[in-house]
């Protein structure tokens, strides 16, 4: 194959030259071919030629090196026009001659200087020409030589060192609190590795930063690099993976050649996944490139020393499939997980991303951080800026709370179709779907709480209910779990009570619903199979996730799993059936709201459910008229004591205090 590609190489290097060539020789051609018009005279046919006066114009220039005159000019012979060149000698007796026939027939003859005479144009005459021949040659010479020396840098690292412009420290990363400290010690060696050198400690060689997408785990490595002010060299997996077997190998070299030269420094992988990934596994067998790839980058961790100033960082999403000798002890010794962040985290990185943006005073970071749990650093991100845009689409000097609101339905579910009309039954049939789940949610304790209902359309939903954990937990009790599953059946059941039809709107519902109560069955032990775990979560990335998935149960117990699923499943949905009974007018009250307003937020629910009506303009800025979930969240806000104890009166007045 490389020889091919050398052969390949020289035929197009050698293109140029050829072309250039080529390109010469037609300018000679041309230049004969035009001079082949102009008639050579003698000096004695040229005399001739005067005398008979069929002459009309020449133009004479001196050569005064050569003592001759050169005179081009033309004659008409027999009602011909021709040019004419002449060489004759210098003398008195020519040009008086000339002069002579020019009174005689009147034709017209001029002279002009000798260009000998002037330097510059000597110059430009003689000189001019080769060195434009010369640059041309020059020209296409450096370009093969620009060729060769890509080639040449074919098998170099694609690394690329951060500028200092792009300085990040940990004031720029938020809600990584424990991730940040775990990395300190790395910040501190690389400014003082003598402290840890006196007491023989050996300092991590590489550190593997995995978890969710958009978790943070590149800007943790940039902040790292900028803490320690060391140069920050970073590089994709991918980069290392080329079509050519030991490309991505001598690339990985010339990485840590580069890296023991400008020692301490942090090199940053990003994706390791690319080119870590297990070996001879995959339907066809291994992949010889990668496979290199990896196992040069394993040997160049084992060669350098344990405290030479060299650390690397490497992220991915997919710790599972890299291979074991990558994370073995002396290579990428910590392996630290980057979670999506808490309520805390969230607010942090609001704070951080909302600097540079005007929010309206209504806003508040703590409450938009309650109700985006399960959201990365770059979902909030996205949200905030997705509301300035909001914003400047309306004309806004501020963002208000409704483009907040609006951003996080188009993260969550896509832009809605204001334009697309249904029909009033298709309203009605959302409408109370949409308010079953929010009966539901409202009369189970742990159950998510309603946070927003809507029966506007958005991306494949016809409309949707935006539900959060009222706390956000660590582990979920079988209690939780169930009255989630009750939740999600809330909307089929509304469908069946109040229609006595069911309809495809569910089909999401039932989705999230099973996956739930299989994962109760298999994973959790929550069933009447005892705490055994069948399933895990996990599949083959190399055959796809259940193309290879094994079973380690007899198909008895894959039927008993079957019948525990479903007792669950029907179980809740008796349940959801019984609650949805007992609160019919609950669950009209809400869909015809929903059919009035179409959006409804967690406020309005509450005063909704305790007041039998919507709030008036009056009632939404009194106190006395606010729902109890209100006043408790503005005196939380306004730090009240103890607010969470007090009673509706009291806690009217209290807020009346601090206003």
């Amino acid at each position: 194959m490389n020889k091919n590609v050398n052969s390949k190489n020289v035929k197009r290097g050698l293109v140029p030259y050829l072309l250039m060539f080529l390109l010469i020789i037609g300018v000679f051609y041309i230049f004969n071919v035009m001079n082949t018009d102009i008639k050579n005279l003698t000096y004695n046919e040229f005399s001739r030629e005067l005398e008979k006066g069929n002459i009309k114009e020449i133009t004479i220039t001196a050569r005064s090196s050569a003592k001759t005159y050169e005179i081009t000019g033309s004659f008409d012979n027999s009602g011909k026009k021709e040019n004419f060149f002449a060489r004759i000698p210098m003398s008195e007796a020519v040009m008086e001659k000339i002069v002579d026939a020019s009174e005689t027939y009147d034709f017209k003859f001029e002279t002009k200087a000798d260009p000998e005479s002037s330097t510059f144009l000597m110059i430009i005459a003689n000189v001019l020409p080769y060195v434009i021949v010369i640059g041309v040659l020059l020209f296409f010479f450096n370009r093969q030589l620009a060729g060769n020396k890509s080639s040449m840098d074919f098998g170099k690292s694609k690394a690329r060192l951060s500028s200092d412009n792009n300085k990040i420290t940990f004031d720029d990363v938020a809600g990584l609190k424990e991730e940040k400290e775990e990395v300190a010690e790395l910040i501190d060696f690389l400014k003082n590795p003598k402290k840890f050198q006196k007491l023989g400690a050996r300092i991590p060689k590489g550190v593997l930063l995995f978890g969710p997408p958009g978790t943070g785990k590149t800007l943790l490595a940039r902040a790292v690099a900028g803490e320690a002010n060391v140069p920050f060299y970073f590089i994709s997996g991918s980069d290392f993976v080329e079509l050519f077997v030991g490309v991505g190998a001598s690339r990985v070299r010339d990485m840590f050649q580069q890296a023991k030269r400008n020692a301490p420094c942090l090199i940053f992988i990003d994706e390791i996944d690319a080119v870590g990934r297990q070996r001879g596994t995959g339907l066809g067998g291994g992949h010889d490139e990668r496979e290199q790839t990896l196992n040069q980058l394993l040997t160049e961790m084992d060669g350098f020393g344990e405290n030479e100033g060299i650390i690397i960082i490497a992220a991915t999403n997919r710790p599972d499939v890299l291979d074991p000798a990558l994370l073995r002890p002396g290579r990428f010794d910590r392996q630290i997980t980057v979670n999506l962040p808490d309520v805390k985290g969230r607010e942090e990185i609001l704070g951080v991303h909302s600097k540079n943006k005007k929010l309206a005073n209504g806003v508040t970071l703590k409450n938009l951080a309650k109700r985006t749990p399960g959201f990365s650093g770059a979902d909030l991100e996205n949200l905030l800026n997705e509301a300035a845009l909001l914003a400047v689409r309306r004309n806004k000097d501020v963002i208000t709370m409704s483009e907040i609101d609006e951003a996080t339905d188009r993260v969550l579910m896509g832009p809605a179709k204001t334009s697309h009309k249904y029909s009033e039954s298709d309203r009605k049939l959302v409408a109370y779907h949409e308010a079953g789940h929010a009966v539901i949610g409202l009369q189970l304790s742990n159950a998510s709480d309603v946070q927003k209902v809507t029966i506007i359309p958005r991306g494949t939903a016809g409309g949707y209910n935006m539900m959060v954990p009222s706390e956000e937990k660590l582990c979920a009790t079988k209690t939780d779990l169930l009255e989630q599953i009750t939740g999600l059946l809330g909307g089929r059941t509304a469908e069946e009570i109040v229609f006595g039809e069911i309809t495809t709107g569910a089909h999401n519902d039932f989705e999230k619903a099973t996956k739930i109560a299989r994962a109760m069955v298999t994973e959790y032990g929550m069933s009447d199979l005892g705490p055994l775990q069948f399933e895990q979560q996990e599949g083959s990335v190399f055959l796809g996730r259940d193309y290879n998935k094994p079973q380690h149960f007899s198909n008895e117990v894959a039927n008993e799993i079957d019948m525990e699923m479903r007792k669950i499943i029907d179980e809740c949905h008796l349940k959801a059936t019984d609650i949805i009974k007992n609160h019919k007018k609950l669950l009209k009250l809400i869909a015809d709201t929903l059919l009035e307003y179409e959006t409804l937020t967690k406020e309005q629910i509450d005063y909704l459910v305790e007041n039998g009506h919507m709030p008036s303009e009056d009632e939404e800025t009194n106190l006395e008229k606010m729902s109890l979930t209100k006043l408790r969240e503005m005196a939380k806000d306004k730090k009240i004591k103890n607010y969470s104890k007090m009673n509706k009166a009291e806690l009217v007045k209290e807020l009346d205090n601090n206003k």
